[in-house]
């Protein structure tokens, strides 16, 4: 059957667009949610048939139409950055589209500032392009040089600039995109309209599990950092850290970074100057007169608080912090290899969002039961937390976790993962805040979708049903499949 399947797709696309090397097909069976069973080479999940590499949206429309009419799990990728496994497989029958050689910059508009961009265009190289010319995308996760465009549309990535440019659905104007059946759909780019709901969020977040993004049109900005400021402040503890960060959202300022991180947190990122203590941290750019209205707010915060900041930091560090915060391939190989070397995971993380009164009662909830309750804390060699995005009404909590690995590398997750992750989500939804805050919902938390939507649950699985009825797009991500969550991840 998977000789006929090869022999269907070459009738498709050229020969060299299939690839079916073991070895590749393998790195394909999962994505970074299970980085070190994979590196052990125990992953427990199937192995798709074929990647194939389209280059164009036609062609694109010529596979999905082929694997809905023929019952073929659909796994799209562009980037290979997921983090909860919804680049994993848990079909037999399977074939991932990678869309990373759709590559090309169609068109960068600096007069109606916005750039058109293939899915495979990495964000990295799109923003040096922009570089050139005086713009930036102001969307810079940590994945940035290897991220592409179509995976960060897909899943509602967020960049460490987002309190002032925003997430990734707050700078698309326009995208195409097509749906199993083979319908292309073409959203034109326009800075807003009023013509019933925004269709553009069907497509924006959908994991894959809906459709296949194909070009993304999003909004640039002026780059101007010879206005850039840096501040760092010890502090007491986590409630002034967030009673801080409230102070300047409320009151209207938008540094482009602003975070406060545990004492624990701290550590890994600022041991030479922490002094177990919590560290808060912002960034202001843009233009001058914006940047020392904003500087102001901060010391204007910084005061009101006064009694629990301790002392100020050296802006230089923070600069030189903020210079080597991305990921670079190799140093994402580097990370993997301590795993499987010293058999310990090394920042783990679950991202929530709450409101500004729930927020700080989630995170003292969450370190207290996993502190009591986790039957393997005394194996935890971190645990803390971050809040790095921020907005009027409440802010995100970026909970971080290492340990020892003291079991077989096929039940890591299992063991350690699961219970802390499943600690976390049940305090988030208990006070009201979203378990998912920019990683997305992928496969290993879809069994909390319907928690996560309650009611509303109603509208997203209405839009399984009319757009893939079949269910070949991303079998498991975000809409949960009971069997496969009891076989992957519970038992």
């Amino acid at each position: 059957m998977n000789k006929q399947l090869l022999k269907d797709l070459q009738a498709i696309i050229s020969e060299d667009q299939i690839v079916t090397n073991d070895e590749e097909l393998y790195d394909a069976s999962a994505d970074r949610y299970k980085k070190y069973a994979k590196a052990k080479r125990v992953l427990d999940v199937p192995a798709p048939i074929a990647i194939v590499y389209p280059h164009t949206t036609k062609e694109v429309k010529t596979l999905l139409t082929f694997c809905n009419k023929n019952g073929i799990n659909v796994i799209p990728r562009s980037g290979k950055t997921a983090t909860e496994g919804g680049l994993e497989n848990w079909k037999e029958s399977t074939v991932v589209i990678d869309g990373s050689q759709m590559n090309q910059i169609i068109n960068i508009d600096t007069y109606n500032m916005q750039a058109t961009v293939q899915s495979g265009v990495k964000l990295q190289t799109l923003e040096d392009e922009l570089r050139k010319s005086g713009y930036t995308t102001g969307h810079s996760p940590q994945s940035k040089p290897v991220a592409q465009m179509g995976g960060l549309v897909s899943t509602r990535s967020i960049g460490q600039f987002s309190t002032l440019y925003g997430a990734i659905e707050d700078m698309v104007v326009g995208l195409e995109c097509v749906f199993p059946e083979g319908h292309v759909s073409k959203i034109k780019n326009v800075p807003r309209r009023s013509g019933g709901p925004d269709i553009r969020h069907i497509a924006i977040g959908n994991e894959g599990s809906l459709c296949y993004i194909t070009e993304v049109t999003i909004k640039i900005f002026k780059y101007i950092p010879e206005n850039n400021t840096f501040h760092g402040y010890l502090l007491e503890d986590m409630e002034t850290g967030i009673s801080i960060l409230r102070e300047v959202m409320v009151n209207g300022f938008k540094p482009s970074v602003a975070r406060v991180y545990s004492e624990e947190d701290a550590k890994q990122h600022f041991n030479h100057f922490y002094k177990e203590k919590c560290v808060l941290i912002f960034m202001t750019e843009g233009p001058k007169g914006i940047v020392e209205a904003t500087n102001e707010g901060i010391n204007q915060a910084i005061e009101k608080f006064r009694s629990g900041v301790i002392e100020k930091v050296d802006n230089s560090i923070i600069e030189n912090w903020f210079n080597n915060l991305n990921w670079e391939q190799s140093r994402i190989d580097e990370e993997i290899q301590e795993m499987v070397e010293h058999n310990s995971h090394d920042g783990f993380t679950t991202e929530v969002s709450a409101d500004w009164e729930n927020i700080i009662k989630i995170y003292n909830n969450v370190i207290h039961r996993i502190r009591n309750e986790f039957d393997r804390a005394d194996e935890l060699t971190m645990l803390g937390g971050h809040s790095s995005h921020s907005y009027l009404n409440g802010t995100n909590m970026y909970f971080v976790y290492n340990y020892t690995i003291n079991c077989e590398p096929e039940d890591e997750m299992l063991i350690y993962h699961h219970p802390i992750h499943e600690i976390i989500i049940e305090e988030t939804l208990k006070l009201g805040g979203s378990m998912c805050h920019h990683h997305g919902i992928g496969k290993y938390r879809s069994e909390w979708t319907k928690d996560e939507h309650g009611s509303a649950y109603f509208m997203l699985e209405k839009l399984k049903e009319a757009f893939d009825p079949n269910e070949i797009m991303n079998y498991g991500t975000i809409f949960p499949k009971e069997n496969e969550i009891k076989k992957y991840i519970r038992d």
